[in-house]
């Protein structure tokens, strides 16, 4: 059990540097965090709500 404890800690750990903390040459050496944000914003349509 403390075994795969361990492991889970460091894949978590080692997915936020990845994500968060590493700047990617193929998408303009941005961090995908931040990629994943851009293409987001670009592509989704604001939703419209109805108020009273």
């Amino acid at each position: 059990m403390e075994v795969a404890l361990t492991v889970e800690l460091a894949a978590a750990e080692w997915g936020d540097s990845y994500n968060h903390r590493r700047l990617h040459g193929e998408i303009g050496h941005i961090l995908s965090a931040e990629y994943e944000t851009n293409y987001y914003r670009a592509t989704t349509k604001p939703q419209i709500t109805a108020t009273d």
